[in-house]
């Protein structure tokens, strides 16, 4: 079973929502091989033809999650959803840098359905996590500054089950307990979407992340999961890899 789940109250709130969620253990992370990072250039040029001059407050996906900011009290253009940040870094960059394989292969299916991906470590964590909104009492690490800090109350966060923050804001910013660093070793992903089309994207986007962790990470085990909120329930697959042939054959996404 995948340890994520959206609280009902937000699934209230925001019915639209479909969450797409990967647990997979016994990853191994490290520097971007030149494989990964060939494709990966690859859709960052493939992303700045998709958008062009086409504003990205326009893009249907980044237009839904400024809605679903507002909806909560946080103004979309102070804070920016996770994948708003990483396509406006390549449109005004020309490029994204390489942090390691994990982290690139997030960014890599982010910038090519703008949804935001993360991926979050899962050694501090305590149980599931849970997608809620905020009383107050929680506690969250900045990954930027390492400053410790309490989300607002009614902010939306990823919380674990002994009130760990591994994200503020819903999809703004990942805590320093929950990235994904060289001792990375079982992993949530999650790939969030609000707009018309996140059914069909939300699930293509898992199953490149399934290929891409199966390939460049080879976990020893991973199950998935597609929550819809219109229906608060999660469709779950999954597949435990043992000897060398499975491997083989989950690397290949078959």
């Amino acid at each position: 079973m995948v340890p994520f789940a959206y609280d009902p109250a937000v699934l209230d709130r925001f019915p639209a929502v479909v969450g797409g969620a990967i647990h997979a253990v016994g990853v191994v992370n490290g520097p971007t091989s030149a494989t990964l990072a060939e494709v990966y250039l690859a859709e960052q040029a493939a992303a700045l033809a998709r958008v062009g001059d086409t504003p990205l407050s326009e893009l249907p996906s980044l237009a839904a999650w400024r809605r679903a900011f507002r909806a909560f009290g946080v103004d979309p253009t102070g804070y920016r959803s996770a994948a708003e940040a990483l396509l406006r870094r390549l449109t005004k960059q020309g490029s994204i840098p390489s942090i390691n394989s994990l982290v690139d292969l997030g960014n890599l299916v982010s910038i090519r359905y703008a949804l935001p991906v993360a991926i979050f470590d899962q050694r501090a964590a305590s149980g599931r996590t849970t997608v809620r909104f905020a009383t107050g009492d929680e506690t969250f690490t900045d990954l930027g500054s390492g400053e410790r800090e309490h989300p607002l109350p009614g902010e939306v966060i990823f919380v674990d089950e002994a009130g760990l923050v591994c994200a503020r804001r819903w999809c703004w910013r990942q805590s320093v307990q929950s990235a994904a660093g060289p001792g990375t070793r079982t992993v949530l992903v999650t790939v969030e979407g609000h707009h018309e089309g996140a059914p069909a994207d939300v699930a293509a986007a898992v199953a490149d992340l399934t290929s891409l962790l199966g390939t460049h990470a080879g976990p020893s085990a991973l199950a998935s999961m597609i929550i819809r909120g219109e229906r608060g329930a999660g469709d779950q697959a999954s597949a435990v890899v043992g000897a060398d042939q499975d491997l083989d054959k989950h690397r290949r996404g078959s």
